[in-house]
């Protein structure tokens, strides 16, 4: 939903601003298709970039994890009891739960409860990366339609409108997909849209040189 809606303004923004400084369609779709694939291209590399570095803190930290557990395994026992008895339960039953995860496990128990590292949570830098460059693609792709078949000399019109039919919708899924307020993510969605349009067109406006 993140990249879609990123992919969604970035480019309206782009092509709002274009479409103010041109009476062409040509450098209007320039513009739009080239930040389109600049920007799934950016948001993929960021994104790979800093999952990578996540990737390698968690590997880090496993490997001290089990240089501790060979070099200090009782004061590692101590601290998963610790962390239990903090969760709310007895002194006497924290420990007896540590006991038994590390005779299972001690490498896995530690992972989770201290780390919070598990299967589920570990990162994919090439999963992410293509994930978020997909959503901005997709995203994108919405402006760049309006871009195609929208009248050039109102294309600012068409693109501010359609931008924010489709941001209503992204954001009315994202609402209810997490159980948050339909009308404060539509309210928030459309407003820092229009703002980021607005000044684009403004710039396109001001700085532009009409070809």
């Amino acid at each position: 939903m993140l990249g879609a809606n990123d992919g969604i303004i970035s480019i309206s923004s782009l092509a709002v601003g274009v479409a103010a400084a041109s009476s062409t369609r040509d450098p209007i779709m320039l513009a739009t298709v080239a930040g389109l694939v600049a920007g799934a291209l950016s948001m993929a590399a960021g994104e790979y970039v800093s999952v990578s570095s996540q990737t390698d803190t968690e590997k880090a930290d496993i490997e001290r994890e089990i240089q501790e557990l060979k070099e200090m395994p009782e004061e590692e026992l101590h601290i998963l009891a610790q962390i239990y008895e903090k969760r709310g339960l007895k002194k006497e039953t924290a420990m007896q739960v540590a006991i038994e995860l590390t005779e299972k496990d001690a490498l896995q128990a530690h992972m989770r409860d201290e780390l919070g590292i598990n299967e589920i949570s570990q990162a994919n830098p090439i999963q992410a990366a293509i994930a978020s460059g997909a959503a901005f693609t997709v995203g994108g792709l919405m402006p760049l339609c309006v871009v195609l078949f929208a009248p050039v000399k109102i294309m600012e019109y068409w693109l501010y409108g359609f931008t924010i039919i489709f941001l209503i919708i992204l954001g009315t899924m994202a609402a209810r997909t997490g159980g948050s307020s339909v009308k404060k993510a539509i309210l928030r969605i459309t407003v820092w849209g229009t703002i980021a349009m607005g000044l684009s067109a403004l710039v396109g406006y001001v700085f532009g040189v009409r070809v």
